[in-house]
């Protein structure tokens, strides 16, 4: 196991954002108190309203892309990040920002991803629907993947550098899972860690039934493509 001994200074927030105004001044202020300040910070914006003004005053560093989904943003912020230790969340509030000392303690330790898990606690302010969903696919994608996978879509993880830029990410809609279940079908080392999970602030932007069956065919097809992989 390599040696790590990473500080906040190397670590990189970064998340998507599609107007979110009314949520994305307190996400950066969560940040920043659980960081001192010390992490970069890369917001991936394609909004028509005040997001990327907010994000910049409060010192993020704003990359205008157009509108192309979830998966492009967050896929281009972790690909802009300058730092080792490269920490996703959504800009809705959800998250627990507090959380960031502790994924780096275990980055620290040898994992190369911490996954938040929100099932494990319950999730109780998740949608009944999106709970259940997010629950189904998890199941599929450990009995697809022969890696046992609690929360395959949760958007808080952190990972070491190594993993982000030695795999080639594909999905959009489906990003979240495919971050978790390639570098677990590879052999990486993953820790999913119990998290809490608040209510979002604003307006969600994800139909829960088109959008649950997109990252339900990303999950069949990373979960194909990975052990092809192994067989080559």
């Amino acid at each position: 196991m390599d040696e790590r001994s990473y500080g906040l200074d190397d670590v990189s927030v970064v998340m998507g954002a599609y107007n979110e105004a009314a949520a994305i001044g307190p996400v950066l202020d969560d940040v920043d108190a659980a960081t001192d300040g010390r992490a970069e910070v890369v917001v991936v914006d394609g909004s028509d309203d005040e997001t990327p003004e907010i994000a910049r005053e409060r010192g993020a560093r704003v990359v205008d892309q157009p509108p192309r989904g979830y998966g492009a943003a967050v896929r281009r912020a972790l690909l802009e990040a300058s730092n080792p230790v490269r920490v996703t969340t959504d800009c809705d509030g959800t998250y627990p920002m507090e959380r960031i000392p502790d994924f780096l303690e275990l980055v620290n330790e040898g994992f190369d991803v911490v996954s938040g898990d929100r099932l494990y606690r319950g999730a109780e302010t998740m949608p009944p629907l999106n709970r259940l969903g997010n629950r189904l696919f998890a199941a599929t994608a450990s009995a697809l993947g022969g890696e046992r996978l609690h929360d395959v879509t949760t958007g808080m993880r952190a990972y070491h550098e190594g993993v982000v830029e030695s795999i080639r990410w594909t999905e959009n809609t489906g990003l979240s899972a495919e971050l978790l279940v390639r570098p677990a079908m590879r052999g990486r080392r993953v820790r999913q860690e119990p998290i809490a999970y608040d209510e979002r602030l604003g307006e969600t932007k994800l139909d829960p039934l088109s959008g649950g069956a997109e990252i339900g065919k990303s999950i069949l097809k990373v979960c194909i493509e990975e052990r092809l992989r192994r067989l080559r």
